[in-house]
C-alpha cells in the first residue's frame, strides 16, 4: 500500500500547489493547453514513479483531423496511460461523480471534459449532444464504450453512446486497445503493483447512419488485444508491431455476444 499512499499524496499536493494557480491562469487568459499539459504530465509522472511502465504503438494510425478515441476500460491505471499516449490535447466523456471532486472537477470543466450521468438517459443524451458540438469545433474526445471497468481485462458489451457521438460529430473512431492496466490496479482495489501497460492505436473507422459501428470497432479492439498476448496466455505479454483487421490471426478468447 506504500505505492498507493505515494500516489494519493502526490496527487493531492500537485492538485493544490499546481492546480489552483493554473485554474486562475485559465480563468484570466482562457488558455486551456497549459492546464491540460501540466495535469496529464504530472499524473503520468506519478504513475511511472509508482512502478507503471508504458509502451505505445500505432501512433501512425491517429488521423490528423478531429477524431473519437474509443478505448477499453479495465482499471484506474488506463486513463493516465491512454491520455499520456495521445499526442494532442483531448477532452473526455467521464462519469458525473468525478466532476464533484474539488479543484479536479473545475479543471475538467475548463478543459472541456463532459460529465455523463449514466443513471438518467435524457441527461446522458444531452452530454452526447454537448460533446458532439465540441468535436465540431475541433476537439477530439476519449470515450469508454463499455461504460464501466472490466473486472478481468476482457471486453464488456459496448453501449451505443460512443458511436452516436461519432456519427453526430461526423468524425472517425480510433479504437484503442489498452492491455495490462488491470494488473497494475485491479478493479475495486487501491493496491498498486508494478507492471507494464501497453496502449495501441488501431486503424480509424468512419461510421455512417444505418451501419453497425459497435461490432466493427469492438472487433478492432478485441483483435488488437489478442495480438497483445503471446500464444497460450490470457493477459498482456509482448505487443506486436502492427494492428490487424478484425478476424485475422488467432483469438485467445471468444468475443462475448452483445446486442445490436
Amino acid at each position: 500500500m506504500i505505492r498507493s499512499a505515494f500516489v494519493a499524496l502526490s496527487l493531492a499536493i500537485i492538485t493544490i500547489v499546481v492546480g489552483l494557480p493554473l485554474l486562475l491562469y485559465v480563468a484570466i487568459t482562457g488558455k486551456i493547453d497549459p492546464l491540460y499539459r501540466t495535469g496529464a504530465s504530472a499524473v503520468l509522472l506519478i504513475c511511472r514513479a509508482a512502478g507503471m511502465r508504458m509502451r505505445v504503438e500505432g501512433l501512425e494510425n491517429i488521423p490528423a483531423r478531429t477524431c473519437l478515441f474509443a478505448a477499453n476500460h479495465t482499471s484506474n491505471a488506463d486513463p493516465p496511460a491512454i491520455v499520456g499516449a495521445i499526442p494532442r490535447r483531448i477532452a473526455i466523456l467521464a462519469k458525473k461523480s468525478v466532476f464533484a471532486i474539488p479543484i479536479v472537477g473545475t479543471a475538467f470543466r475548463l478543459a472541456q471534459f463532459v460529465p455523463v450521468d449514466r443513471a438518467h438517459p435524457e441527461q446522458a443524451a444531452a452530454s452526447i449532444e454537448l460533446a458532439a458540438e465540441e468535436m465540431k469545433k475541433g476537439v477530439s474526445f476519449l470515450i469508454y464504450p463499455e461504460g464501466t471497468r472490466s473486472p478481468d481485462g476482457r471486453l464488456l458489451p459496448f453501449r451505443r453512446g460512443a458511436f452516436v457521438l461519432a456519427i453526430k460529430a461526423g468524425v472517425a473512431v480510433v479504437p484503442v486497445a489498452c492491455s495490462g492496466a488491470h494488473r497494475v490496479v485491479a478493479k475495486n482495489s487501491y493496491r498498486i503493483s508494478p507492471g507494464e501497460v501497453v496502449v495501441r492505436f488501431c486503424p480509424p473507422r468512419r461510421h455512417r447512419r444505418g451501419a453497425a459501428p459497435r461490432s466493427a470497432t469492438r472487433g478492432n479492439i478485441v483483435s488488437c488485444q489478442d495480438r497483445c498476448r503471446p500464444e497460450g496466455r490470457r493477459y498482456i505479454g509482448r505487443t506486436p508491431r502492427r494492428c490487424v483487421a478484425p478476424g485475422s490471426g488467432p483469438a485467445l478468447f471468444p468475443t462475448p455476444r452483445h446486442g445490436p
